[in-house]
C-alpha cells in the first residue's frame, strides 16, 4: 500500500481514525454495479458513479436545488489541494457514497470526504516521471477513475492500470498495459470504464515515436486479459490479430506499419447496456500527413472512427469514420453521449459526437446508420459538407495542404475537442463549447526534398513543417485569422443553436446542465461560470486564482445539500497547487485570490553565440523541447505548464547537460535525451533560449521604464 500523504505517526493516527469511521458507517463503500449505474438517475441521482455519470455519458443532472432562482446565492465550501503547478487538472471527480474519487495529473489518487474535503486516503502508484517525454500535449494530466464492484481504477501516466481497494486505498492489483504489437511505450490520460465484469482502456502518446493504438479488457476482480482490439493493422507480413485488421489493412498504402499508423483510444469509451456494446473513440493518424504514413492509400481504417465493441467477445458490431484518411489531426476520441431522438417519426437510439473535425454525427447505434452530419461551426475550411448517401466528408478542393501550405480551419486541436459535452435528452439539445482556430498545415520539410521521413522516438514526431521553414511558409501565408470560442446550445437534428455566447478564452472547460436550468462551466480566464439553459444569460461567477483550461465540472447531493464541483488548474506564479473545488448555497469558505507578480528574467550568461547556432537551437527547440516548455515565437495550441526556460537562473545553464543529458531531474518529470540531443545541439538550444531570453529582458526593461515615466507624468499633472 502506497501513500502519498502520511509523514509521521500523527498523520498516520488521522488516517487510521477516518478510514475506521468510514467503516464504522456500514457501508461497502464503492460498490458500484451495472445496475446501480442503470438505475441511478431515478433512485440515486446526487450520486456521479461513473465518468460521465452513467454509462450513458450524457453529464446532465436531474439536481434543482440550485436553480435560476439561487445560484447567485452559490458559494465556496471547501477546496483542497492535490496536486503542484506543474500538472494538467483534467479530471472528472467521482462521487460513491459520500466520497469523492478523485486523481491528479501524475495519476495519485484521492479518496475525499464529499461534504468536507478531508482526506480520507490517498494512493500514489509511483509513476515514473520520465515518460512525461511521451506526452504530447505538456506536463501530466490525468482525466479520472473508475469506481466499480469495491474498486476504484486509474491508468496511469506510464502506461499502466491499477485496482485500488476504495475503502482503505489498499493496491489490489496492478498490470502494464504496453504490449510490443502496440510498438512503442505510451502515457494514459483518459479515464478506464468499468461494466459488464470488465475494465477498459486505450492509450495516448499518438503524436511520439511508433504508436499502434488498441483498446484491452481486463477482468475487473483479477487484471486478466479478457480481449484486446487493435484499431490499426500492423505488419501484413505477419498474421492479423483478428479478421477486422485484414480489413482494414486494404486501406492503408505504403508502409505504414514502420511508422505505427496512431489510432491510439486516448480518451472516449463508452459502455451501451442495451446493446451489450463499447463504443471506442479513435485518434488520429501518426505521422498526421497521410502521404508520409501512407501514401496511395485510402481511408486508413480506423482512424478518427467510432467503433462499436461487443463486450463479451471483443468483436467489432460496426464502426462510422468520421474523418477518412485523417490528415489534420482531426481525432474522433471526442467525449460520446448516448440518447434517444425522433427521427422520421421512429425513436431511434442514438450516439452523439462532435469531434475535432467541426460535424456534429447523430448515428444510430444499434446498427451504425449514420443519420445526421450537419456543422457545428462556420469555421470549417478542410471540408465542404458530409454527403447523407455516401456519409463520407466531401473535402474541400481548394484546401490540400500538400500543394499550398496554409492556414487551416479547424485547428488540430479541434473546433471542440476532448471537453466534456451535457446532452439534454428531453429538449434534444446539446451543451458544449468549441473554438474557431486555425492552425498552419504544410508537409516536413525533408519529405518534400526527399520524400523520406525519419520518425522520432522522441519529443513530437508530426510529420509537419518545423522550425525557420515553417516560420518562412507562415510569412508568405500570411498572419492566422481570428479566433472566437463560444459555448452554445445545440439541436443536432436541424444543425442550429437555440443559443449562443461568446467566451472570453479560445481554450476553455467542459459543461454539466441541470434539470434546474443551470448550466455550470470552468472558463479558460479563471472563472467559474453558471448560465441559464434557457437562453444562455450569465447567472453566476467566480473567479478563481487559478485557470480551468480544460478541466471539468460536476454536480452532486449529500443528504439535503446539492454542490458543484471542479478542479482548478495551479499558477506557477503564486506557487499555487492543482485545486479541487467545492461550492453549495450559503457556502462562505475562503480561497485567498494573491496578486499575479510577473517573473522577471535573472541574470543571464554572458556567453556569445553565432546567429547559425542559434537558429539550429531553434529548430531543435521546437521539435524536442516546445510540447512541454511552450513555443517561443511559434504559435501554440495547448496549455503550457512546465518552467518557462527563458527564466533559468545561471546555476541552471551550468547544470543544463547533466539535467537534459544526464537526466538528473527525471524523477521530478524531466526526462533525460541522452539518446536524441548531443552536446553539441544542447549548446545550440541554449544558445537559442539565451537570445530569446536577452530579448525578453530588454522588452521587460522597456516596458518598465515607459510604466515609470507614465507614473512621473501623472505625478506632475496631479502636482
Amino acid at each position: 500500500m502506497k501513500f502519498s500523504s502520511p509523514v509521521n505517526l500523527m498523520m498516520i493516527g488521522v488516517f487510521t481514525l477516518l478510514a475506521a469511521s468510514v467503516q464504522s458507517q456500514g457501508t461497502d463503500r464503492g460498490n458500484v454495479t451495472d445496475a446501480r449505474v442503470i438505475n441511478s438517475p431515478g433512485l440515486e441521482p446526487g450520486s456521479w458513479l461513473t465518468y460521465g455519470q452513467t454509462f450513458k455519458e450524457q453529464r446532465f443532472s436531474q439536481l434543482t436545488q440550485i436553480n435560476t432562482g439561487t445560484v447567485d446565492r452559490l458559494g465556496l465550501i471547501w477546496s483542497k489541494q492535490i496536486g503542484d503547478y506543474n500538472m494538467r487538472m483534467q479530471g472528472t471527480p467521482l462521487v460513491v457514497d459520500g466520497v469523492m474519487y478523485v486523481s491528479n495529473g501524475w495519476s495519485v489518487v484521492y479518496a475525499l470526504d464529499a461534504t468536507t474535503g478531508e482526506e480520507i486516503w490517498t494512493y500514489d502508484p509511483e509513476v515514473d516521471r520520465s515518460y512525461i517525454r511521451l506526452a504530447c500535449c505538456g506536463p501530466a494530466h490525468n482525466r479520472g477513475v473508475a469506481v466499480y464492484e469495491g474498486k476504484v481504477f486509474v491508468g496511469t501516466f506510464d502506461g499502466r492500470l491499477v485496482a485500488i481497494d476504495a475503502n482503505t486505498g489498499e493496491e489490489i492489483w496492478d498490470v502494464d498495459t504496453w504490449i510490443p504489437a502496440g510498438l512503442g511505450r505510451f502515457n494514459i490520460t483518459g479515464a478506464p470504464r468499468a461494466a459488464a465484469g470488465k475494465v477498459y482502456i486505450g492509450q495516448g502518446s499518438g503524436e511520439t515515436g511508433h504508436r499502434r493504438g488498441y483498446v484491452t479488457a481486463y477482468e475487473a476482480e483479477t487484471g486478466e486479459v479478457a480481449w484486446r482490439f487493435f484499431l490499426v493493422p500492423g505488419d501484413p507480413s505477419k498474421p492479423f490479430e483478428h479478421p477486422e485488421m485484414e480489413m482494414a489493412a486494404q486501406t492503408w498504402g505504403g508502409e505504414w506499419w514502420k511508422y505505427g499508423g496512431g489510432g491510439t483510444a486516448w480518451n472516449s469509451l463508452v459502455y451501451d447496456e442495451e446493446f451489450n456494446s463499447l463504443y471506442i473513440g479513435v485518434g488520429n493518424g501518426a505521422p498526421w500527413p497521410r502521404d508520409i504514413r501512407s501514401p496511395g492509400g485510402g481511408d486508413d481504417l480506423f482512424l478518427s472512427t467510432i467503433v462499436s465493441v461487443d463486450v463479451d467477445s471483443g468483436r467489432m458490431n460496426w464502426f462510422y469514420q468520421t474523418t477518412p484518411g485523417d490528415n489534420w489531426d482531426y481525432s474522433s476520441a471526442m467525449d460520446m453521449s448516448l440518447g434517444e431522438i425522433e427521427f422520421g417519426g421512429v425513436m431511434r437510439k442514438v450516439v452523439l459526437q462532435a469531434p475535432k473535425n467541426g460535424f456534429f454525427y447523430v448515428i444510430d447505434r444499434s446498427n451504425g446508420e449514420l443519420l445526421r452530419a450537419l456543422p457545428y461551426t462556420d469555421g470549417i475550411d478542410w471540408a465542404t459538407h458530409v454527403d447523407m448517401e455516401t456519409g463520407r466528408p466531401v473535402e474541400n478542393p481548394n484546401v490540400v495542404y500538400e500543394l499550398e501550405p496554409q492556414w487551416i480551419m479547424p485547428a488540430n486541436s479541434g473546433a471542440h475537442n476532448w471537453e466534456p459535452q451535457s446532452w439534454d435528452n428531453e429538449l434534444g439539445l446539446m451543451y458544449f463549447y468549441y473554438h474557431d482556430i486555425a492552425n498552419f498545415y504544410s508537409l516536413d520539410e525533408g519529405f518534400v526534398e526527399t520524400g523520406e521521413y525519419q520518425i522520432r522516438e522522441r519529443g513530437l514526431s508530426l510529420g509537419w513543417g518545423e522550425g525557420d521553414y515553417r516560420r518562412r511558409l507562415i510569412e508568405q501565408a500570411g498572419p492566422r485569422p481570428p479566433s472566437q470560442a463560444y459555448i452554445g446550445a445545440f439541436d443536432p437534428i436541424t444543425g442550429t443553436y437555440k443559443w449562443r455566447h461568446e467566451l472570453e478564452s479560445d481554450y476553455n472547460g467542459g459543461v454539466v446542465a441541470t434539470k434546474g436550468n443551470v448550466l455550470f462551466q470552468p472558463e479558460g480566464t479563471g472563472n467559474l461560470s453558471a448560465r441559464d439553459t434557457n437562453d444562455g444569460e450569465l447567472l453566476w461567477r467566480f473567479k478563481a486564482p487559478g485557470s480551468f483550461r480544460s478541466t471539468s465540472v460536476i454536480t452532486y447531493k449529500i443528504d439535503d445539500t446539492q454542490y458543484v464541483a471542479t478542479m482548478m488548474n495551479g499558477n506557477r506564479a503564486i506557487d499555487l497547487g492543482g485545486t479541487v473545488l467545492a461550492f453549495k448555497l450559503d457556502g462562505d469558505h475562503s480561497l485567498p485570490i494573491p496578486e499575479i507578480a510577473q517573473a522577471t528574467v535573472p541574470e543571464l550568461p554572458d556567453d556569445i553565440y553565432s546567429q547559425e547556432q542559434s537558429r539550429e537551437g531553434d529548430d531543435l527547440y521546437h521539435a524536442q523541447c516546445a510540447s512541454c516548455h511552450g513555443g517561443i515565437g511559434v504559435p501554440n495550441e495547448v496549455a503550457i505548464v512546465a518552467p518557462d526556460l527563458r527564466l533559468m537562473t545561471l546555476d541552471t545553464h551550468s547544470d543544463m547537460e547533466e539535467i537534459v543529458i544526464g537526466g538528473t531531474r527525471a524523477q521530478q518529470g524531466m526526462p533525460d535525451f541522452e539518446d536524441t540531443i548531443s552536446a553539441g545541439q544542447l549548446e545550440s538550444i541554449r544558445a537559442f533560449i539565451v537570445e530569446q531570453a536577452r530579448r525578453l529582458q530588454e522588452y521587460q526593461i522597456q516596458n518598465q521604464e515607459a510604466v515609470e515615466a507614465t507614473s512621473n507624468e501623472e505625478d506632475l499633472n496631479r502636482a
